[in-house]
């Protein structure tokens, strides 16, 4: 049994899931994976299925109905970690944007230096560590982090990173079925909530590496909710 679960979520993955599972399972420490499908229709469950042949105790698919968003897929995934007793739960995504080489370092971060939540951060010091985005793009994501930072005044450079590592204990104290967002702005809800329930967090530095196969799922919509959500995060404050 492992102590740390990696939680994959999947729209149409079949390009790179199966080489990010790999990737994942070679590493020296024997990580979990869970992939969280929802409704893929080119045999993105179908493939992680033969996989399971191949590690029936390290991988595990959870199949969904429908395109029901990133939050849903974590918090479904959180819920099933912790009825699972792992203690590390780690968010990564299925195209390489994630290098498997640094989950490492955010375990090491949450078990040997004392965060509970550790993040894999593009921005450290203020450093941009992004490859392959257009200027657009990696302009939207820094300053978006910015305006996290300026709204709630939360002590983090990279407030909209999805590479991040929880130990349970903060997934047990937020109220995941109180999470309110499900696209780009779950990721600084639920950094907001763990840094107002005072757990200890640390910036990792890492390189992100823009997705070289596939179709990117984020649009108009996400980064709306992202804009007007962290207001609303702000004004309700802690709960």
């Amino acid at each position: 049994m492992s102590d740390t679960l990696v939680i994959i979520p999947t729209l149409n993955e079949i390009e790179n899931i199966k080489e990010i599972i790999l990737a994942v399972f070679s590493d020296q420490k024997k990580f979990h994976i869970l992939v969280v499908d929802d409704n893929s229709k080119d045999r993105t469950p179908e493939t992680v299925e033969e996989l399971i042949q191949e590690y029936p105790n390290r991988l595990f698919l959870e199949k969904r109905n429908g395109k029901k968003g990133l939050g849903s897929a974590y918090i479904h995934g959180f819920k099933w970690a912790l009825k699972k007793d792992y203690d590390y739960i780690i968010e990564m995504d299925a195209d390489f944007s994630h290098n498997p080489k640094d989950l490492i370092k955010l375990y090491n971060a949450c078990k040997n230096e004392g965060a509970k939540l550790s993040i894999g951060s593009r921005y450290v010091n203020n450093n941009i560590n992004v490859i392959n985005w257009n200027i657009k793009r990696l302009l939207l994501s820094y300053f978006a982090s910015k305006y996290v930072q300026f709204i709630t005044r939360i002590p983090l450079y990279d407030t909209t990173a999805g590479f991040v590592c929880y130990h349970r204990s903060v997934l047990e104290t937020i109220n995941l079925d109180e999470i309110q967002f499900v696209g780009y702005a779950f990721q600084i809800e639920m950094k907001f909530k763990t840094w107002k329930h005072k757990f200890p967090i640390k910036e990792i530095s890492v390189v992100f590496t823009d997705r070289t196969k596939g179709t990117s799922k984020m649009n108009g919509s996400i980064i709306t909710e992202a804009v007007f959500g962290v207001i609303q995060l702000k004004l309700k404050g802690l709960s």
